[in-house]
């Protein structure tokens, strides 16, 4: 039983790893041929004259130098972070808060991209959203602390310690040792149990795709996919929406006060 435990979570941090290096992945380039490379500047050169743009305050330039590197198949946290801030300042709100949710998703708890996303989504129209109860808040802040590889190595550890703290309580002859043993047991497993829970939780948000941010400057929510259906409400440029359904080239969306509705697939773009 505790080599399967041991196995599952050591296979949690596998499957975390993967799923971080699948969406951070600053990857070598492809090999390219002769004329190719002659053409193209490298990723690295790339990425240096996106950042000296940006210092010089030419955020449209910048922007397509990092856009060009995500062409490529690279990406990283501050490929995304970067690019955000430079759609940003160019005025392009809705994507800047979709490459600051995509930073967000490889780093949880970084507060500087927290803090520019807020910024940002405090420019979009004012959605009332459904208070949440106090706790669960709490528990997802907390859970955002770390990535999902961090949090299974974190569960790995309270296994380990708790394994020891086992043997403790059974091999030791002093009852304060086998007490300290028991109870130190007890809420090491406690620890391994929210850790992997935290760490199966940011792992199922890295890869989800049902969240979108809404890419037009407006567009009205249908009653159902169709055109000439019935206008229910109208969405602004930034707003994020969670896609239920799709169907052709539409998909059901639900906006955080609960409303419903169809959008064209095109006038949103998945996180």
């Amino acid at each position: 039983m505790k080599r399967l435990t041991l196995f599952l979570i050591l296979l949690s941090g596998i499957l975390c790893a993967r799923a971080q290096e699948s969406a951070d992945s600053l990857a070598q380039p492809a090999v390219l041929t002769a004329p190719d490379q002659l053409a193209e500047a490298s990723p690295d050169q790339l990425w240096d004259r996106a950042n000296t743009a940006y210092i010089n305050g030419d955020y449209h330039v910048a922007a397509e130098f990092y856009d060009q590197i995500l062409a490529r198949g690279l990406s990283s946290m501050k490929l995304y972070y970067n690019l955000a801030n430079a759609y940003f300042k160019e005025g392009q709100l809705g994507r800047s808060i979709l490459f600051y949710h995509r930073a967000l998703r490889l780093a949880p708890g970084n507060d500087d991209i927290r803090y520019n996303l807020s910024v940002a989504e405090a420019r979009t129209k004012d959605i009332e959203q459904i208070p949440e109860f106090f706790f669960t808040e709490w528990m997802r802040d907390v859970r955002r602390l770390m990535s999902c590889t961090a949090w299974s190595l974190f569960s790995l550890g309270a296994l380990v310690f708790a394994l020891a703290l086992f043997l403790v309580y059974l091999l030791a002859q002093r009852l304060s040792l086998r007490k300290t043993g028991f109870y130190g047991t007890l809420v090491a497993v406690a620890v391994f149990m929210l850790t992997s829970w935290f760490a199966m939780g940011e792992r199922r948000e890295m890869l989800d795709r049902t969240q979108a941010v809404v890419m037009a400057a407006s567009t009205a929510v249908k009653s159902s996919p169709d055109k000439s259906a019935t206008d229910l409400f109208v969405l602004h440029e930034g707003t994020l929406v969670e896609i239920a359904n799709r169907l052709d080239n539409w998909c059901e969306i639900t906006i955080a006060d609960g409303k419903k509705g169809w959008l064209e697939s095109r006038m949103i773009e998945t996180i």
